[in-house]
Parts: structure tokens; C-alpha cells; sequence
């Protein structure tokens, strides 16, 4: 199929659907405003996913894509909040600038979801160690796995990281 033809059928597509999409997310939401942005991401990810003309059930579909945009749009609000709590417990003179605020709420954002693409006891060692700060063998103790199981784990983790820190 052309991308003429493609493109046409997800403008009908896009017209068929929004207007529904935009209401299922607001009764969801409560805000008309998160409902326009989020109804307008899942799109995107509908013209990222597949041709149109193969979707099957486009209410359900939309509404499964829907519901994962939801999830990650709560996902970052509750980091970004997490983030200004913290940050409220300094003095006002340690504030960072706007800009600065962004990129730390953007690498927290990609922290978190090289985090949630780990296996959980993976993530477990890896927050054990890099946040509370517990040393390899007192991971395994806490965890009761051998000490080579943490390496292993901690190795999986710094892995992902580093992967995720490598310019596209």
C-alpha cells in the first residue's frame, strides 16, 4: 500500500475514533486537558504500531494503548511529585534553575523505566545497593542469596543502565 493510501486511511481512522478516545480518557481522568494530550500520545503510538487497516477492534485497541499511556503519564507525575518533595526539603537558595529541574525529571523518568524493565529481585538488588547503599554481602544476607547471585544481578542492572545511557 502507498503511504498516500496509508496516511489517508489513518486520517479516517484519527477522525472516526478521537473524539471517543478523548471522552473514554477524560471520564478516566477528570481533566479535558490530560484527556487531549493523552488521546493525541496514543495516536502516536498507533501510527508507531501498525498499519490501521489491520486493526481489528479499534475501540478495544485504542483503549489498550490508552491505558498504558495513563499508566506511564501517572507513573511520571508521581516521580515528578516525588522530585518537588524532596527538593522542598533544601533551601530555597539550592533551588535549580527550570531547566535544570527538566533534564533531572527527564533522567529520573529514564531511570524509572530501565528499573521497571528488570526482573524484581534484579531491581531489588540493584535499589538495595544503590540506594541504601549495602554492600554485595549484605544484599545476599538480607535477601539470602549467595553473594555471586547479587554480582550477577548487579551486573544484569548496570548493564541496562548502560545501555540506556548510550545515544540513540
Amino acid at each position: 500500500m502507498s503511504s498516500g493510501a496509508q496516511d489517508a486511511q489513518l486520517a479516517q481512522f484519527y477522525d472516526a475514533h478521537h473524539d471517543w478516545l478523548q471522552g473514554w480518557l477524560r471520564q478516566r481522568l477528570g481533566c479535558g486537558h490530560d484527556a487531549a494530550d493523552l488521546s493525541q500520545d496514543t495516536f502516536i503510538q498507533v501510527v508507531a504500531a501498525r498499519n490501521v487497516a489491520q486493526i481489528e477492534e479499534p475501540r478495544a485497541f485504542l483503549a489498550t494503548l490508552a491505558k498504558r499511556v495513563m499508566f506511564n503519564f501517572w507513573r511520571r507525575r508521581d516521580i515528578e511529585r516525588a522530585y518537588l518533595e524532596e527538593l522542598a526539603q533544601f533551601p530555597a537558595a539550592w533551588a535549580p534553575s527550570e531547566e535544570d529541574r527538566a533534564l533531572v525529571l527527564e533522567a529520573l523518568q529514564q531511570i524509572d523505566t530501565v528499573l521497571s524493565g528488570l526482573k524484581p529481585r534484579v531491581r531489588e538488588v540493584f535499589l538495595l545497593s544503590q540506594l541504601h547503599e549495602l554492600t554485595y554481602s549484605q544484599i545476599g544476607e538480607r535477601l539470602g542469596m549467595p553473594v555471586i547471585t547479587v554480582r550477577r544481578y548487579m551486573t544484569q542492572a548496570m548493564r541496562a543502565c548502560w545501555l540506556a545511557a548510550e545515544p540513540q
